[in-house]
């Protein structure tokens, strides 16, 4: 029925000339509108298309197993790589990033590449549950981690609904933790090193990570949390 009212050409006389009750010039406007309205439709169908195609892709190319996984992890605490050759600092947080968008892609997660925008620099964003969250990954001691964690607080200001995923692998103070929460916005979750061990020991997945952390942000108003202190205390 679109696709005829889209190619509609014929106007009859009796009604648009004779009776005049209708004006050919507003019916011509309003199917052009209309045809626009399908293209556009059209066009976003066929991105979506392609978004589809192409998490498919990254997906059949991140056939990494979750073992695979968990022995890059741990070589990174040895400061080496998946061949064991020593690294340095900077390669190694390459890497971690290499090792978290694996660990995304294998959960089937929309995930995109480190970006920049406005001199911001982003590590990457993610999909979930229909939200996008912007993500920071750090592997510095605790204190070092913090700095840069008001840093990307405000990384997450200004963006409509801004969500951010912070990920130190040696933590946080609790000092920062408080600070962040007080008297703000509450718009970043933390995640740990260990929280990232129980994945890759699959005690719990990445989506079961994400419903946990994001329930202790929204219920409890918690944005460091470890899971199995949340689960205890929903099992309760």
């Amino acid at each position: 029925m679109l696709k005829a009212l889209t190619e509609w050409s014929y106007f009859n006389p009796y009604y648009f000339k004779e009776l005049g009750k209708l004006d050919e010039n507003v019916a011509k406007r309003n199917i052009a509108h209309l045809r626009q309205l399908q293209e556009l439709r059209d066009e976003k169908i066929k991105r979506d298309r392609r978004r589809k195609e192409e998490q498919e892709k990254n997906r059949e190319s991140a056939s990494v197993t979750m073992s695979e996984l968990r022995e890059k992890y741990l070589n990174l605490f040895w400061k080496k790589d998946s061949n064991g050759k020593e690294i340095n600092s900077q390669t190694r947080g390459y890497l971690f990033e290499d090792f978290l968008r694996e660990l995304f892609l294998k959960e089937g997660m929309e995930v995109t590449e480190p970006f920049k925008i406005k001199g911001e620099q982003i590590d990457g964003a993610f999909k979930y549950e229909g939200e996008h969250y912007i993500l920071e990954a750090k592997w510095q001691d605790a204190q070092s981690a913090s700095n840069s964690l008001y840093q990307f607080a405000k990384k997450t200001d200004g963006k409509m609904y801004g969500r951010g995923f912070f990920i130190s692998v040696n933590g946080f103070s609790p000092d920062s933790v408080k600070a962040l929460v007080i008297g703000k916005a509450i718009n970043t979750m933390l995640v740990d090193g260990e929280d990232l061990v129980m994945i890759t020991e699959e005690r719990y997945s990445l989506k079961e990570l994400l419903d946990s952390k994001i329930k202790a942000v929204q219920t409890m108003g918690r944005i460091y949390v470890h899971i199995d202190d949340l689960t205890h205390k929903i099992k309760e």
